[in-house]
């Protein structure tokens, strides 16, 4: 039988951000990951809107899928990773990867959503160099093919 855990500290102690959010969308949980993956501490991140972190081009859609989460209760996302471009403090583009869960009271309505993401900035941009590097080999050997 496995121990008595607690586990209370769990979010607290995770190299992944944890980031909850009410069903309105504003942030009520912000761990230390994710105050190193944002740059934004958690006084500046609760109760502000998921916009803080969601670029400009990308609200609408984000607030689509958001409300109709809500009214159904239902995500795909809760083991499909969701790869998507985010915003850090500064102003800078990050590259996230995440997946979410949703929180439910007794009666089975959603209260918030739970997201669980990472930072996979370096990761897409290593992805792009090599993709560029294939274009460009592949574009230098038509060149050498005699015709």
């Amino acid at each position: 039988m496995a121990p008595d855990l607690d586990l209370s500290g769990i979010v607290d102690v995770v190299g992944d951000a944890v980031v909850v959010a009410d069903p309105d969308g504003a942030i009520v949980v912000w761990n230390p990951a994710a105050e190193r993956i944002f740059g934004f501490t958690r006084q500046d991140a609760l109760g502000q809107p998921l916009d803080l972190i969601t670029p400009d081009r990308h609200r609408r859609r984000h607030w689509d899928g958001y409300a109709k989460t809500m009214q159904t209760g239902v995500t795909k996302y809760g083991t499909q990773l969701l790869r998507v471009p985010a915003l850090h403090k500064d102003g800078r583009s990050l590259s996230i990867a995440f997946t979410v869960g949703l929180l439910k009271d007794e009666e089975g309505t959603v209260t918030g959503i739970v997201a669980v993401i990472r930072d996979e900035t370096e990761r897409w941009q290593d992805e792009k160099r090599l993709r560029q590097r294939i274009s460009d080999l592949e574009a230098e050997s038509k060149d050498c093919i005699p015709t």
